[in-house]
């Protein structure tokens, strides 16, 4: 009942953490800002708006937004939670979940080919181009925390990653640091994408959607962002120290979600958007430092000193 529980509670949760990095981005412009509930009232705005529908486009287009929410949702089912932990798990369900969100992603690419325009072809083949990069390198990290935890399940790798060992540090760092580059890269926030902008030609994830309205758009928007949640959740089981009581784990595990999406608001503060052409940069980045903490691991526990 409690991992229910846990499991609404999560699914309603998105556009809070949304609110918190928009509030955050207004405090470092000196504004006000709007409320961090604003994101649930757009939310419900547009569920009661008309939809209209290019005659240019097939069955595809009608459903992806269905199949992309019944996907992230799914996913969630799969990610642990200190104390509770998931709802499923088997031996390499890390497997499913990262070719679940593929399935998500796939049928967000197949629409936004559908509607046989050309932006949001181009935005197309630049999402797949770049998620190509990131899931190389979140095999990696998967595969360094197996190596390091011994486990082959989702809800295994955190809660056996106990290793008291000094270099467990370094390597949870390291891939802290490559999850949250993931989380920018996934989410379509700066410096990857801008959710904000309207310049078709430097857009990726809004380009995509534009043809979406009323209920289908809100959710595609709803997936967005539960898929950065998603990403927020495994930082977070990072971060929370193991033997901690229940209710202190949760509370930890809550106010370190925050504090995600609090540095996500200060990056999209401080730094511009990256140039196009480099962005596979950035990206590799993520792989470079998770491949270092691979490499940390396996020196270690591999006849290292």
């Amino acid at each position: 009942m409690i991992k229910v529980l846990v499991f609404v509670a999560a699914t309603l949760s998105p556009f809070f953490f949304i609110g918190i990095i928009n509030k955050t981005k207004a405090l470092w412009a000196g504004r006000k800002g709007a409320s961090v509930f604003q994101p649930y009232y757009d939310f419900s705005k547009l569920l009661y708006k008309g939809e209209v529908i290019s005659k240019t486009t097939s069955f595809v287009f009608e459903i992806a937004p269905s199949i992309n929410i019944a996907a992230v949702l799914f996913a969630m089912l799969f990610i642990p939670i200190p104390f509770i932990g998931s709802i499923i798990s088997f031996p390499s369900d890390f497997i499913v979940f990262t070719y679940t969100l593929a399935l998500a992603k796939f049928m967000l690419v197949l629409a936004a080919l559908d509607t046989g325009s050309s932006f949001e072809g181009m935005g197309a083949s630049r999402e797949v181009t770049f998620s190509a990069l990131v899931e190389m390198a979140f095999f990696i990290i998967l595969g360094t925390l197996a190596l390091l935890s011994g486990q082959i399940s989702f809800q295994a790798l955190f809660t056996m990653l106990t290793v008291s060992a000094g270099y467990s540090l370094l390597v949870k760092i390291l891939l802290v640091a490559s999850f949250f580059i993931m989380l920018l890269a996934e989410g379509s926030r700066v410096p990857v994408d801008d959710p904000n902008t309207h310049l078709e030609l430097t857009m990726i994830h809004e380009v995509m959607i534009l043809d979406y309205s009323g209920p289908d758009l809100a959710f595609m928007v709803y997936a967005a962002g539960m898929k950065m949640l998603l990403i927020a959740l495994l930082i977070a089981n990072l971060c929370i120290p193991p033997n901690l009581p229940a209710m202190a784990a949760l509370s930890l595990f809550i106010g370190v979600l925050i504090l995600i999406y609090i540095s996500v608001g200060a990056v999209e503060s401080l730094i511009a958007r990256s140039r196009m052409s480099h962005v596979p940069q950035f990206i590799f980045l993520m792989t470079a430092l998770s491949l270092t903490a691979f490499a940390v691991v396996t020196f270690f526990l591999r006849g290292g000193m």
